[in-house]
């Protein structure tokens, strides 16, 4: 499910905006502009629609609506032309009214989003059926990779669900073969405790096998401490040391990447790379890999779902330590 979620709400009268100075100026193509002003997971599970749409819109600049600091992993979806910097959906869109020919909705279909893009005055809209659109019935239950693919799929623009490769970036891994374990999420119903992930750092690091642990700048501290349990050095934890694009390279070239159901697990799907995704709050049968050298660990019988508790949810914390490391010699890895 998008933040959104999908009730409808009355539309918004067209607002007036200052353009701001980080708006892509027009550069005389005809512009699509779809919207989904969320994180990096959200971003790769749009992909096969992005990439059906390029694929069937070649003369026109694609420009996608999100937080500026996805710009370095939008460039390497090869569908995206330019970003435009968008926060949430509480502003108006920072673009000009009637400038844009086509507008997509791959962020939700409730009142919020389709408000927010019937104020630009597109010439055409696409979005899933609700007031004044025209498109499928939202389906609770299925892929977000499906979903939007079929979304613009309906809509006549061909996209299969599994095109969801990024471009490796320039320069590929800065450590071929490491182990990438990702300690971080957004929320604390997705965090796995330290004291496991350590054991399982430590039994990998021992096997002799290279151990790197990511996370944001913010989940550094977090990062240093499963790296200092585990009785790893501070030069393991690449956690707010890595751009964007460089951890998108890390996790490239990976052997193995073991994260929560976060941006990482996404990238590691995106690379087609080997992954064990610890699954709490939100449903494998929505927010799962694709097919490939990809492991789901969870509990569906105990999951709550409440994404934004501060809490490991208990589908996440059923998992045990002895689940991770088998499914890591499932893939290679011991």
């Amino acid at each position: 499910m998008t933040s959104e979620g999908t009730t409808a709400t009355g539309t918004r009268p067209a607002a007036s905006i200052l353009v701001p100075a980080s708006t892509p100026a027009p550069d005389g193509r005809p512009e699509i502009l779809a919207l989904r002003a969320l994180k990096l997971g959200d971003l790769l599970v749009a992909v096969p629609a992005l990439k059906g749409l390029r694929r069937a819109f070649p003369e026109h600049r694609i420009l996608y609506a999100a937080q500026e600091w996805l710009r370095p992993v939008v460039g390497l979806t090869d569908a995206i032309d330019d970003l435009l910097p968008t926060h949430g959906l509480d502003d108006p869109l920072p673009i000009e009214h009637g400038r844009i020919d086509l507008a997509v909705n791959l962020h939700g279909s409730g009142g919020e989003s389709r408000g927010r893009l019937e104020e630009i005055g597109a010439r055409r809209r696409m979005g899933h059926r609700s007031p004044g659109w025209d498109g499928p019935e939202w389906r609770d239950g299925i892929l977000e990779r499906e979903r939007w693919a079929s979304l613009v799929s309906w809509h006549g623009i061909p996209a299969d669900p599994l095109d969801c490769r990024l471009r490796v970036p320039d320069g590929g891994s800065p450590a071929p073969d490491a182990v990438v374990i990702h300690v971080g999420a957004a929320y604390g119903s997705r965090l796995w405790p330290v004291e496991r992930f350590a054991e399982v750092a430590r039994t990998l690091a021992a096997a002799g096998h290279q151990v790197l642990f990511t996370g944001s700048a913010k989940e550094r501290p977090r990062a240093l401490a499963v790296a200092d349990a585990a009785g790893l050095p501070e030069e393991s934890v690449a956690a707010g040391h890595l751009a964007l694009d460089r951890f998108a390279g890390l996790i490239s070239g990976a052997s193995l990447v073991i994260s929560a159901d976060t941006g990482a697990a996404h990238l590691a799907s995106a690379y087609a790379r080997p992954s064990v995704v610890l699954f709490g709050p939100a449903p494998a049968s929505e927010w799962g890999p694709p097919p490939g050298p990809h492991t789901v660990l969870t509990d569906e019988s105990l999951r709550v779902g409440e994404t934004f508790s501060p809490t490991p949810d208990p589908a996440l914390m059923a998992v045990t330590v002895e689940q991770v490391l088998a499914a890591a010699a499932d893939h290679g890895i011991s």
